[in-house]
């Protein structure tokens, strides 16, 4: 959901930012697990090479136990460009604040040339577990932390086709590694918008790129391991960026997860983008 708008903002800012000064975009996912997401970003030009981003977004999903579990998610960042090697911080929060969620901060150290880019990523985040009451346990607040490190690349191959290629790492502060046959595993809905889908241990992937006149084809192909069963789940996912108008663009994407821990989703979603400025 967000992560993946958070990504094409990024790229529409290099871009669009230098003749507008801000866009904004919403958008709405669904999969075939009946989990639904809506998404708003927006990025601000504060100066030439200076810019402000911000996202939040909802999620609905079935959990075993539960009818339905919803998951917010919020983000700010800012993002300033040295030419030809910037830096981007950021906060965020994610999850449900009744059963598990999250305050993660990040820093990335990126070069950017004409037709290459390469970034360094470090991400810490603090998590809260609500361990709920029953007849034999009175319940439990579980404090823990995980640090992430990662690199991401991107670059041309000609004129029109880029590659992309990213991976991050995360090292836990305690073993969070449950029997898949748990009860507690019953909290938390199986999804791709779960929140136990934001307990990862590694996740990488790759974007292959493709400009064809004013509309932007990419194929996605990523896999991802979950921390608390050793899950894995391998996606693909095709994305269409179009011109709607003289200040728009929407974007297709769809997409089939293949995964150990909810079986295989398909997944639809439409964004919108408006920019604006002098």
């Amino acid at each position: 959901m967000c992560w993946r708008s958070g990504i094409i903002l990024l790229l529409l800012a290099g871009n669009a930012l230098a003749v507008d000064s801000y866009i904004v975009g919403a958008g709405l996912e669904g999969d075939s697990a009946d989990g639904v997401s809506v998404s708003l970003v927006g990025d601000l030009a504060v100066t030439e090479n200076t810019w402000l981003t911000a996202a939040i977004a909802r999620s609905k999903a079935d959990a075993p136990l539960i009818q339905t579990r919803e998951t917010w998610y919020g983000d700010l960042g800012i993002d300033h460009w040295f030419d030809p090697v910037g830096v981007r911080l950021g906060v965020a929060y994610w999850g449900d604040s009744d059963i598990l969620d999250s305050r993660d901060s990040r820093a990335s150290l990126y070069w950017r040339g004409d037709k290459a880019m390469l970034a360094g990523q470090y991400e810490y985040r603090d998590f809260r577990f609500e361990l709920p009451a029953t007849d034999f346990f009175p319940g439990r607040t579980v404090r823990f932390d995980a640090n992430g490190i990662g690199l991401s690349t991107r670059f041309d191959l000609s004129e029109k086709v880029s590659l992309g290629l990213y991976g991050m790492d995360y090292d836990y502060s305690v073993n969070l590694r449950l029997d898949r046959n748990r009860g507690i595993l019953d909290l938390f809905s199986f999804s791709r918008l779960s929140l136990i889908n934001s307990l990862v241990d590694y996740r990488a992937g790759m974007t292959l790129g493709l400009e064809a006149g004013q509309q932007h084809w990419e194929l996605g192909l990523s896999s991802q391991k979950v921390e608390f069963d050793g899950s894995t789940t391998r996606s693909a996912t095709l994305r269409l960026l179009t011109p709607m108008g003289e200040r728009g663009d929407i974007e297709f994407s769809l997409g089939v997860d293949d995964s150990d821990l909810y079986d295989t989703v398909t997944f639809l979603s439409v964004f919108l983008y408006f920019y604006g400025g002098s």
